[in-house]
């Protein structure tokens, strides 16, 4: 039984091999194909297609298990003759319009089929005997492919969209094809049996749920299209009156790894896993006979969470259904490091919740045969150097000549070879040389992902409160992929802190968003890991529009009592104008005061109303003398003429 999968671009193909379900293989961001152990929980292989940046890989899928010849072995008697069949052959669909057939006996690249498309692969199909491949693409052709030879057999036009979707009936004489439009044709004359219509968008999956005949109206298949929460289930009825859909399975979104056992007859039910794609895994059990009015809702639902205090949900990858109807084969975390577990699951409980504690550090562990990896050997004569920091000293202690001579090939472990590193960076100067800077940004690069897994706060705060633009932008340059969605996370985090802080931590997310947006954007669950930086700013908005409000509110009391404030100013100016009188007043009665002293000086014997009566006169006489000429006045006084003056007015009195 091929195993199928969604052939929607935006999701990751990832699929269980056929029968044993020994083997997990999926195509991650990094459009490396890995085939990873279920048995073992190890990478089984890996193989990188030599343009797997420029012509990814949209859809895998297993071909029919079949006896594979490993190496020369011994003849076999007739009672040893019967061979296990396994999984070998496994179809990759590209962005290219290729599709690689890869070997996993071999290891390696078995053949590529080219020629047939003229756009991208969306799906393909394996014939479940004759060796034959089907293959669907955007330029709306389905072609069918001879193994044997590598070159198409037959090509004809689908649809007027482009094929998303395809299926192989059990017994090889019909192929379901999915555009805009559902359509089941007849593989010997390459025409079309019947038509369905009833979805919307882009149909996703397809697969037939049952292995009777057409003719005895017991033929159905099931179909899932994009931006849809349901499964849908169609009859193929021997009258064609077959227009509708009659049996719904509804689920919490839109499909994305659908496995099923198929129904024989009609007193054995249909078991289906469906992962859509929140993450969640529904399974169902039901009988096909005839139509439902109801749709039908899972028997059981599976979710998975961390152990944390605040539980964060686990993406499911892929779920397969196994012979034991308890247990089912899940697959789930990360795709560049799944982990893989046989869960036995009671269905008597609607929703079941799964606990796992999960690493977030991603570590590739390899089976030893695959593994090339030597351990070096390192005596008194080798020096260690640390890799990608330039400028870095790392001598290795010399050991002493006393050892014997055995000793010099000794291993040193890796806790003495750490100790021996010497991370002392060369001392800045005005005189440095350009690579400093470089050295700076390794150094913080190296700090962030140490602080980044470690969860050391002291780390983070020291390369974090950078205020260097460049500095910035060179440090996340440097990053590696796996630390980017942790460093986002952390700078979530420290954005809902104080404002000042969050100016900063502004400036290392737009830098994150500038350098690693292609690869934030291939995350499949990037919706639910920004969800909370996304309500956060969004919040944020909301309040900079009622403050832009507040301040312009602000703004316009300020200035209306700025200008009563001025217009107070200047009634108080005019009020000390009209004070000048008041001045000269007291300036003229100063002035009479002194001229009154001088003239008691030289008139002490006379009397007093008489003298008031004399200095009323000379007032009289020194105000019309200035008035008349008061730099002739001003000259006297200088002159020394006033005494004079004082002394005539006295005698003549």
């Amino acid at each position: 039984m091929a195993a199928d999968v969604g052939s929607s671009s935006l999701q990751l193909p990832c699929v269980f091999s056929p029968k044993s379900r020994q083997y997990l293989a999926l195509c991650a961001q990094d459009g490396r194909l890995r085939i990873w152990n279920t048995d073992s929980k190890t990478l089984h292989q890996e193989y990188v297609p030599s343009a797997h940046l420029s012509a990814t890989c949209i859809c895998i899928a297993w071909g029919p298990c079949r006896t594979v010849k490993e190496g020369p072995q011994r003849k076999k008697r007739k009672s040893e003759a019967v061979q296990e069949e396994k999984a070998d052959l496994l179809a990759m669909g590209t962005a290219a319009g290729s599709v690689l057939i890869y070997s996993t006996a071999k290891g390696a690249l078995h053949c590529t089929l080219d020629g047939g498309h003229s756009g991208g692969v969306n799906c393909v199909q394996w014939h479940p005997e004759d060796g034959l491949l089907y293959s669907g693409s955007d330029d709306t052709n389905i072609v069918e492919w001879d193994l044997q030879t590598g070159k198409a057999r037959s090509k004809w036009k689908a649809d007027r969209a482009a094929v998303t979707s395809l299926s192989v009936s059990p017994d090889g004489k019909l192929l379901l094809s999915a555009g805009q439009i559902i359509k089941m044709w007849d593989l010997d004359t390459k025409e079309i049996y019947r038509k369905f219509t009833g979805h919307s968008s882009a149909v996703t999956t397809l697969r037939f749920a049952t292995t009777r005949p057409p003719d005895s109206n017991g033929l159905y298949f099931l179909s899932g299209a994009a931006h849809e929460r349901l499964l849908s289930v169609w009859q193929v009825r021997q009258d064609g009156k077959d227009k509708n859909s009659v049996v719904s399975f509804t689920l919490t979104d839109e499909p994305q790894h659908i496995d099923l056992v198929q129904s024989n007859n009609k007193e054995e039910a249909v078991r289906l896993a469906v992962v859509c794609k929140d993450g969640q895994l529904h399974l169902f059990e039901h009988f096909l006979n005839g139509p439902c009015k109801k749709p039908l809702s899972p028997s059981c639902s599976v979710q998975m969470s961390d152990t944390k205090d605040s539980p964060v949900p686990i993406p499911l990858l892929a779920a397969a259904l196994t012979a034991d109807k308890l247990s089912v084969q899940l697959a789930y975390g990360n795709h560049l490091q799944p982990v893989m577990e046989r869960v036995e699951i009671n269905t008597a409980e609607r929703h079941i919740c799964l606990t796992r504690d999960i690493q977030t550090s991603l570590s590739l562990t390899m089976e030893t045969s695959v593994s090339k990896v030597k351990t070096p050997i390192v005596n008194n004569k080798s020096k260690v150097l640390v890799p990608g920091l330039p400028g870095h000293q790392a001598p290795v202690k010399g050991t002493s000549e006393k050892r014997k001579k055995d000793t010099d090939t000794k291993e040193i472990s890796i806790v003495e070879r750490l100790g021996e590193i010497d991370l002392s960076t060369v001392p800045s100067e005005k005189g440095a040389p350009k690579g400093t800077a470089s050295l700076q940004t390794d150094n913080f690069a190296v700090l962030l992902v140490q602080g980044l897994e470690s969860n050391d706060t002291n780390i983070l705060n020291k390369v974090l409160q950078t205020r260097k633009e460049m500095v910035i932008k060179k440090t996340v340059a440097r990053l590696p992929l796996p630390a980017v969605l942790p460093l986002v996370e952390e700078l979530t985090k420290r954005l809902q802190g104080h404002p000042f802080t969050a100016v900063l931590m502004v400036r290392w997310l737009k830098a994150v968003l500038m350098h690693h947006t292609s690869y934030l954007a291939s995350l499949p669950d990037l919706v639910t890991q920004l969800g909370v930086l996304y309500h956060m700013i969004e919040s944020r908005v909301k309040m900079f529009h009622k403050l832009t409000k507040l301040h312009g509110k602000l703004y316009l009391l300020m200035t209306q009592v700025a200008t009563s404030d001025s217009s107070n100013t200047v009634i108080e100016v005019d009020h000390t104008a009209k004070l000048v009188y008041e001045e000269e007043s007291s300036d003229e009665d100063e002035a009479s005061g002194d001229e009154a002293l001088r003239d008691d000086e030289d008139s002490d014997n006379w009397e007093e109303d008489e003298v008031l009566e004399e200095k009323m006169e000379e007032e009289q006489v020194d105000k019309d003398e200035e008035e008349g000429d008061p730099d002739i006045r001003r000259d006297s006084k200088e002159n020394g003429e006033e005494d004079m003056e004082h002394g005539n007015e006295s005698e003549e009195e």
